[in-house]
This record gives structure tokens, sequence and C-alpha cells, in this order.
């Protein structure tokens, strides 16, 4: 799995006009892209680093400071430019694969005491976000 998090003020994700997950930071705002071999333990893994991860002011976490998390799915993230002008998309799971784990992530997070937004997965999101810092990280599992 891969993760790009952001720390946030505020971040909120629209489907078709409608907001349909909004946080008010401090807090995080991660793109999360899947790929073949990952499993629900790695989706585990994963949530439990972003809620402990030392990346918000005074280096705290957002377990530190019960702080909120906006989860967007995001297949793009395992694109490939280098050849050509057309990036592939081998290597990121397919819908049926990637979409539980997306999920189980969620849930992980939600289970460790995480206030949790999402945006809705294969839907076509616009993201809106005030980035604190900016603090921009890429986190594989």
């Amino acid at each position: 799995m891969r993760a790009v998090l952001q720390v946030v003020t505020e971040a909120s994700v629209t489907v078709e006009g409608e907001v349909v997950g909004s946080i008010v930071g401090p807090g995080l705002c991660v793109l999360v892209g899947v790929t073949h071999t990952d499993t629900p333990e790695i989706a585990r893994r994963l949530a439990a680093k972003l809620w402990s991860l030392r990346v918000l002011d005074g280096e705290k976490s957002c377990s530190d400071l019960a702080a909120p998390l906006l989860v967007i799915s995001q297949f793009t993230l395992y694109g490939d430019a280098r050849k050509g002008r057309r990036p592939t998309w081998n290597e990121a799971a397919p819908g049926p694969i990637a979409e539980p784990l997306v999920a189980e992530v969620v849930a992980a997070l939600r289970a460790l005491g995480a206030e949790v937004a999402t945006g809705v997965f294969g839907a076509d999101m616009k993201v809106a976000l005030v980035n604190d810092g900016p603090m921009t990280l890429v986190v594989d599992m």
C-alpha cells in the first residue's frame, strides 16, 4: 500500500457537487493506493502508522491530539510515467481488490479511536484542503 499524507488545517471531498467527507484540523488528508500484493494485515499496519506518525505540530500524532483523518482512495498513486507520455496503471490493484483494503484502513483507524471521514471509492472526487506547513509525506508499506 502507498499513502500520501498531508498535514491540514481543513480538508473536504466533494462528489457530484455534494460534500461527502470533511475534517477540520489539525489533521491528516490521506490518499491511499493499493497494489496487487496488499493484504488486510498491510492495511492494518498502514492505519496504525497513520494514527501514530508524529507529524503534527510539536511532534504530535493524530492519536496524541485525537486529530481527524480524511481518507481518500487513489489508484493513481501506483501510476508509472517512466516511459512515453501516458502513464500506465498496471501496478494499481483493480477495484474489487482495492476497495475492501481501503475500507480496512478506515475500519482499523476507527478501531484505534480515530475520527475518519472518507471519499467515495471509484467516484470522480474533488478534493480541497489547506496544507499546513506544508507537510507532505509518502508512506509505503
